[in-house]
């Protein structure tokens, strides 16, 4: 299996300047090429390919020493393939008749990462392996900066990529032939509904609970951007008042992550076949505020559910859930959510009114009873071991 694995940098004074440096200057790279790109096919109609700028970085490095030739030649060679996969993607979704997105020019606070695409070359994972405590990795430019390394790394080190967060530095190993770990198999079998009140309900009743770390911090975050909004655009202050807004949406980012990751261990040591819904989060979070000509209705509770919903981060959950089960050799099975939570678990009679309340399931044919996240669980985990049993089947 291939696993990327992430860990806390912790470079000196001199060191975070470097990195600095070496992230504006891949990033002034990145809009020079796109400015190559661009003005080569206004004026003449000629299509510049990666090939063609990947070989004049021999000449640019050569006329600027002591700013672009200081980096590592492949992980220029990586921000120039960062630059030609966008403009595929540009021309693949003009293809597909989706919005395009034009590539666009990268500012100070919109490219914060850089890879070396082979450990070894501009790059060393270990570079100090006789240190008894200490991890380093060498970067070329920057020099040996100590890991937080808080987990063991298996596997082969395939690509090592930096990558900055507000005032904090990141290292980002991706790395191929990592040993699956199977859990002991338990011969149990659950469905799960996620929710805005519960994160997650099972079929067999258990509820993880949602923190809604975003409402928690929205005091705090709504007078930080209060503070920005007053700060004057360029200056120092505006600067500082933008870090302590980036500093708390990180936060509440770890604090999601660090949830999910608990949440979905503890499934996934529970049971050996997790079915759960197959949720277009985009189109459920999508704004109903309509047009000038239509306007939308009941705007604003669209609005408060869009934010719970990205508040209780269904999407990273279920990313996170995948990539757990794949490693512990269990089985996770993606069912159409259409009916689940109008359906009876008990009689199958489908009805809008069988959903009295956000919380209570009560079937208008048969009276059955329960609440209506776990009725709901109970129907994903028959349409999946349907789905199962028909491939099996097959």
């Amino acid at each position: 299996m291939r696993r990327s694995l992430k860990f806390l940098l912790r470079p000196t004074t001199k060191q975070a300047a470097a990195l600095a440096e070496c992230l504006e200057d891949h990033r002034q790279l990145y809009n020079a090429a796109l400015e190559h790109r661009r003005t080569a096919y206004a004026k003449a109609g000629v299509s510049v390919r990666y090939g063609d700028q990947s070989a004049e970085l021999k000449h640019i490095r050569g006329d600027d020493p002591g700013g672009q030739g200081r980096w590592s030649f492949s992980s220029q060679q990586a921000t120039l393939r960062r630059l030609d996969k966008a403009f595929a993607a540009f021309f693949r979704r003009v293809k597909a008749g989706h919005t395009p997105g034009f590539p666009r020019f990268k500012g100070r606070g919109r490219f914060d990462t850089v890879e070396w695409p082979k450990d070894g070359d501009g790059c060393r994972w270990g570079s100090q392996p006789e240190h008894p405590k200490v991890t380093f990795v060498r970067l070329q430019g920057v020099g040996h900066v100590r890991v937080h390394r808080h987990r063991p790394v298996k596997g082969r080190v395939k690509t090592i990529s930096v990558k900055r967060e507000g005032s904090r530095w990141y290292l980002v190993l991706s790395c191929d032939d990592v040993p699956a770990e199977p859990l002991p198999a338990t011969g149990a079998v659950a469905g799960i509904d996620l929710g805005v009140a519960s994160l997650v309900t099972t079929s067999d009743g258990v509820r993880v609970a949602n923190p809604r770390h975003l409402a928690a911090t929205a005091g705090r975050l709504a007078d930080a951007q209060r503070d920005l909004a007053r700060k004057r655009r360029g200056s120092r202050r505006r600067r500082k008042a933008v870090a302590r807004v980036a500093a708390l949406h990180g936060k509440v980012r770890r604090q999601r992550l660090d949830h999910a990751h608990k949440a979905a261990l503890v499934l996934v040591g529970a049971y050996d076949v997790i079915v759960h819904e197959d949720l277009r989060l985009t189109n459920m979070t999508r704004s109903a505020s309509g047009t000038i000509e239509a306007s939308g209705r009941n705007v604003a509770q669209k609005a408060g559910l869009n934010r719970s919903i990205l508040d209780a981060g269904w999407g990273v959950f279920l990313t996170i859930l995948s990539h757990k089960a794949e490693s512990a050799g269990r089985e996770l099975i993606a069912v159409n959510p259409a009916g689940t939570s109008r359906t009876c678990a008990e009689c199958g009679h489908v009805a809008k009114e069988n959903r009295v309340t956000q919380a209570e399931f009560r079937c208008m044919s048969c009276g059955h009873a329960a609440h209506a996240d776990v009725n709901a669980a109970v129907n994903i985990l028959r349409a999946g071991l349907a789905l199962r049993e028909a491939a099996e089947a097959a």
